[in-house]
Parts: C-alpha cells; sequence; structure tokens
C-alpha cells in the first residue's frame, strides 16, 4: 500500500466519524428541542419524553432541519405558545451547537 492509498483510507475514516458524529449532534438537539418545546407548552411527566422522540422522529421527514422546525413551530402555535420563528431558529442554532460540543468530549 502506498502513503498515498493510506491518507484516502485515513480521510475516508475521518469524513466517516465526522458524519457519525454531526448525526449524533442533531439527534442530541431535537431531543432537546422537544424537551425545550414540550415545557412550554406545558407537557409533563413522559409527555415530555413521548414529544421529544417525535421531534427526533421528524427529522426523518426530509433533508436538512425545516422538517424540525415546522413541527416544533406549528406545535408551539397550535397549543397558543407565542414565539417567533426566529426564537425557534435561535434555540435550534444555541442547542446544536451545545450538542455538537456535548458529542466532541464524548458526553
Amino acid at each position: 500500500m502506498t502513503t498515498f492509498d493510506d491518507r484516502e483510507q485515513g480521510f475516508e475514516k475521518k469524513f466517516a466519524l465526522d458524519q457519525e458524529q454531526e448525526f449524533k449532534a442533531h439527534a442530541r438537539r431535537n431531543r432537546a428541542l422537544g424537551q425545550w418545546a414540550a415545557g412550554l407548552m406545558g407537557l409533563e411527566g413522559s409527555h415530555v419524553d413521548e414529544y421529544a422522540k417525535a421531534v427526533v422522529k421528524s427529522d426523518f421527514e426530509l433533508p436538512g432541519d425545516d422538517d424540525v422546525f415546522r413541527k416544533v413551530f406549528e406545535d408551539l402555535k397550535g397549543s397558543g405558545v407565542a414565539v417567533t420563528e426566529g426564537e425557534v431558529r435561535m434555540k435550534m442554532a444555541e442547542l446544536l451547537a451545545q450538542a455538537r460540543e456535548s458529542v466532541r468530549n464524548g458526553g
């Protein structure tokens, strides 16, 4: 095997690891977002976990974050919570940064 092949394999492994970490970070962000939204909607107990799981599942509908945003924003509005699109998107960005840090630190 040549040095080039070794480097290529190294890059492929790093890419795979980065993708796995990003997937985990998005899943953690979605769970935390669901818990945050559930709190705003006044959900308690097992309903918080059920809602958080539903938010995580919503991420598999379409590529990107729009499906998650739409679910949470529409659910909040439907529950009478006064929240703007910007507030939800800002919370999503904040929670994603926290989730990435957590995954990076092995948490």
